[in-house]
Protein backbone atom coordinates (compact mmCIF):
# COMPACT_ATOMS: atom_id res chain seq x y z
CA UNK A 1 0.00 0.00 0.00
CA UNK A 2 2.77 2.45 0.90
CA UNK A 3 4.68 1.65 -2.31
CA UNK A 4 1.53 2.40 -4.34
CA UNK A 5 1.24 5.72 -2.50
CA UNK A 6 4.86 6.58 -3.42
CA UNK A 7 4.22 5.56 -7.04
CA UNK A 8 1.13 7.78 -7.14
CA UNK A 9 3.15 10.72 -5.83
CA UNK A 10 5.88 10.11 -8.44
CA UNK A 11 3.36 10.07 -11.30
CA UNK A 12 2.10 13.57 -10.48
CA UNK A 13 5.35 15.06 -9.17
CA UNK A 14 6.27 18.62 -10.21
CA UNK A 15 9.08 19.16 -7.67
CA UNK A 16 11.90 19.59 -10.22
CA UNK A 17 11.98 20.77 -13.86
CA UNK A 18 12.03 17.23 -15.31
CA UNK A 19 8.24 16.92 -15.09
CA UNK A 20 7.80 19.46 -17.90
CA UNK A 21 9.11 17.15 -20.63
CA UNK A 22 7.95 13.76 -19.42
CA UNK A 23 5.22 11.61 -20.90
CA UNK A 24 5.20 9.28 -17.90
CA UNK A 25 7.08 9.30 -14.65
CA UNK A 26 8.68 5.94 -13.84
CA UNK A 27 8.28 5.12 -10.13
CA UNK A 28 9.84 1.67 -10.31
CA UNK A 29 8.33 -1.78 -10.16
CA UNK A 30 8.74 -5.24 -8.79
CA UNK A 31 8.31 -7.04 -5.53
CA UNK A 32 8.08 -4.94 -2.38
CA UNK A 33 9.39 -8.04 -0.58
CA UNK A 34 12.47 -8.10 -2.82
CA UNK A 35 15.80 -9.04 -1.31
CA UNK A 36 17.50 -7.33 -4.26
CA UNK A 37 16.89 -3.79 -5.53
CA UNK A 38 18.40 -2.54 -8.79
CA UNK A 39 18.90 1.23 -8.98
CA UNK A 40 19.59 2.77 -12.38
CA UNK A 41 20.14 6.39 -13.24
CA UNK A 42 17.11 7.74 -15.12
CA UNK A 43 14.37 6.59 -17.49
CA UNK A 44 15.11 6.63 -21.21
CA UNK A 45 12.84 7.01 -24.23
CA UNK A 46 10.96 3.71 -23.89
CA UNK A 47 10.68 3.99 -20.12
CA UNK A 48 9.18 7.47 -20.49
CA UNK A 49 6.76 6.14 -23.10
CA UNK A 50 5.64 3.10 -21.07
CA UNK A 51 6.06 4.32 -17.49
CA UNK A 52 8.14 1.26 -16.51
CA UNK A 53 11.87 0.94 -15.75
CA UNK A 54 14.32 -0.83 -18.05
CA UNK A 55 11.92 -1.72 -20.89
CA UNK A 56 14.05 -0.46 -23.79
CA UNK A 57 17.32 -1.78 -25.20
CA UNK A 58 19.14 -1.47 -21.85
CA UNK A 59 16.26 -3.36 -20.26
CA UNK A 60 16.78 -6.23 -22.70
CA UNK A 61 20.43 -6.38 -21.62
CA UNK A 62 19.39 -6.36 -17.95
CA UNK A 63 16.79 -9.07 -18.56
CA UNK A 64 19.37 -11.32 -20.24
CA UNK A 65 21.81 -10.81 -17.34
CA UNK A 66 19.11 -11.63 -14.80
CA UNK A 67 18.22 -14.74 -16.78
CA UNK A 68 21.87 -15.85 -16.88
CA UNK A 69 22.01 -15.96 -13.08
CA UNK A 70 18.52 -17.38 -12.56
CA UNK A 71 17.08 -14.30 -10.87
CA UNK A 72 13.49 -13.69 -12.03
CA UNK A 73 12.78 -10.03 -12.79
CA UNK A 74 9.50 -10.22 -10.87
CA UNK A 75 11.39 -11.22 -7.70
CA UNK A 76 13.43 -7.99 -7.59
CA UNK A 77 12.56 -4.30 -7.41
CA UNK A 78 13.88 -2.06 -10.20
CA UNK A 79 13.95 1.72 -9.99
CA UNK A 80 16.08 4.77 -10.84
CA UNK A 81 17.72 7.63 -9.02
CA UNK A 82 15.46 10.09 -10.89
CA UNK A 83 11.98 9.10 -11.95
CA UNK A 84 11.53 11.26 -15.06
CA UNK A 85 13.50 11.18 -18.31
CA UNK A 86 16.04 14.01 -18.60
CA UNK A 87 15.77 15.88 -21.93
CA UNK A 88 17.87 14.36 -24.73
CA UNK A 89 18.81 11.54 -22.29
CA UNK A 90 21.33 13.85 -20.63
CA UNK A 91 22.74 12.94 -17.23
CA UNK A 92 20.60 13.80 -14.20
CA UNK A 93 21.55 17.12 -12.59
CA UNK A 94 22.35 17.45 -8.84
CA UNK A 95 19.06 19.25 -8.05
CA UNK A 96 17.08 16.52 -9.83
CA UNK A 97 18.95 13.76 -8.00
CA UNK A 98 18.56 15.43 -4.61
CA UNK A 99 14.86 16.10 -5.15
CA UNK A 100 13.97 12.64 -6.42
CA UNK A 101 16.05 10.67 -3.94
CA UNK A 102 14.89 12.57 -0.89
CA UNK A 103 11.23 12.40 -1.90
CA UNK A 104 11.05 8.91 -3.38
CA UNK A 105 14.11 6.64 -3.67
CA UNK A 106 15.05 6.80 0.02
CA UNK A 107 11.47 5.94 0.98
CA UNK A 108 11.36 3.04 -1.47
CA UNK A 109 14.56 1.54 -0.11
CA UNK A 110 13.48 2.08 3.50
CA UNK A 111 10.17 0.38 2.80
CA UNK A 112 11.67 -2.65 1.02
CA UNK A 113 14.77 -3.01 3.25
CA UNK A 114 16.60 -5.18 0.72
CA UNK A 115 19.59 -7.33 1.54
CA UNK A 116 21.38 -6.21 -1.64
CA UNK A 117 21.32 -3.06 -3.77
CA UNK A 118 22.82 -3.30 -7.24
CA UNK A 119 23.73 0.16 -8.50
CA UNK A 120 23.71 0.44 -12.28
CA UNK A 121 25.93 3.27 -13.43
CA UNK A 122 27.91 6.12 -11.96
CA UNK A 123 25.08 8.28 -10.60
CA UNK A 124 23.30 5.55 -8.67
CA UNK A 125 26.61 4.21 -7.34
CA UNK A 126 27.74 7.67 -6.21
CA UNK A 127 24.41 8.37 -4.54
CA UNK A 128 23.97 5.07 -2.69
CA UNK A 129 27.58 4.78 -1.49
CA UNK A 130 27.73 8.44 -0.43
CA UNK A 131 24.53 7.91 1.64
CA UNK A 132 26.35 5.01 3.30
CA UNK A 133 29.23 7.30 4.24
CA UNK A 134 31.72 6.59 1.46
CA UNK A 135 33.76 9.36 -0.11
CA UNK A 136 35.40 9.42 -3.54
CA UNK A 137 32.60 7.48 -5.20
CA UNK A 138 32.66 8.99 -8.68
CA UNK A 139 34.62 6.28 -10.53
CA UNK A 140 32.35 3.40 -11.50
CA UNK A 141 35.32 1.73 -13.19
CA UNK A 142 37.20 1.61 -9.88
CA UNK A 143 34.19 0.56 -7.80
CA UNK A 144 32.50 -2.01 -10.05
CA UNK A 145 32.90 -5.68 -9.31
CA UNK A 146 33.24 -5.06 -5.58
CA UNK A 147 30.84 -5.76 -2.75
CA UNK A 148 30.41 -3.07 -0.08
CA UNK A 149 28.74 -4.04 3.19
CA UNK A 150 27.09 -0.90 4.49
CA UNK A 151 24.53 0.50 6.90
CA UNK A 152 21.79 2.29 5.03
CA UNK A 153 18.85 3.96 6.79
CA UNK A 154 19.51 1.88 9.88
CA UNK A 155 19.80 -1.57 8.32
CA UNK A 156 22.71 -3.56 6.88
CA UNK A 157 22.97 -4.53 3.25
CA UNK A 158 25.46 -5.20 0.47
CA UNK A 159 25.96 -2.73 -2.39
CA UNK A 160 27.19 -4.03 -5.75
CA UNK A 161 28.23 -1.26 -8.17
CA UNK A 162 28.07 -2.22 -11.85
CA UNK A 163 28.24 -0.57 -15.21
CA UNK A 164 24.85 0.52 -16.52
CA UNK A 165 23.41 -2.00 -19.01
CA UNK A 166 23.22 0.80 -21.59
CA UNK A 167 27.03 0.92 -21.57
CA UNK A 168 27.00 -2.37 -23.51
CA UNK A 169 24.96 -0.70 -26.25
CA UNK A 170 27.55 2.04 -26.69
CA UNK A 171 30.64 -0.09 -26.15
CA UNK A 172 30.36 -3.90 -26.41
CA UNK A 173 33.62 -4.37 -24.44
CA UNK A 174 31.61 -3.71 -21.25
CA UNK A 175 29.53 -6.88 -21.72
CA UNK A 176 32.27 -9.14 -20.31
CA UNK A 177 32.61 -6.91 -17.25
CA UNK A 178 28.85 -6.85 -16.69
CA UNK A 179 28.54 -10.61 -17.11
CA UNK A 180 31.44 -11.13 -14.71
CA UNK A 181 29.85 -8.80 -12.16
CA UNK A 182 26.55 -10.63 -12.42
CA UNK A 183 28.34 -13.91 -11.71
CA UNK A 184 29.81 -12.33 -8.56
CA UNK A 185 26.33 -11.15 -7.66
CA UNK A 186 24.98 -14.68 -8.18
CA UNK A 187 27.62 -16.08 -5.82
CA UNK A 188 26.71 -13.50 -3.15
CA UNK A 189 22.99 -14.20 -3.55
CA UNK A 190 23.61 -17.94 -3.24
CA UNK A 191 25.66 -17.39 -0.08
CA UNK A 192 22.84 -15.29 1.33
CA UNK A 193 20.34 -17.97 0.25
CA UNK A 194 18.44 -15.51 -1.88
CA UNK A 195 18.65 -17.72 -4.98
Amino acid sequence: MLMKKIAGEVRVCVQCPLWRDRRNAVPGEGSIKASVVFVGEAPGYWEDLKGSPFVGAAGKVLDSLLEQIGLPRESVFITNVVKCRPPENREPQPLEITTCTSLYLNRQISLIQPKVIVTLGRHSTAYILSKAGFEDVESITRLRGKNFNVKFFGFSLAVFPMYHPASVLHNPKYRDALESDFQLLKKELEERQII
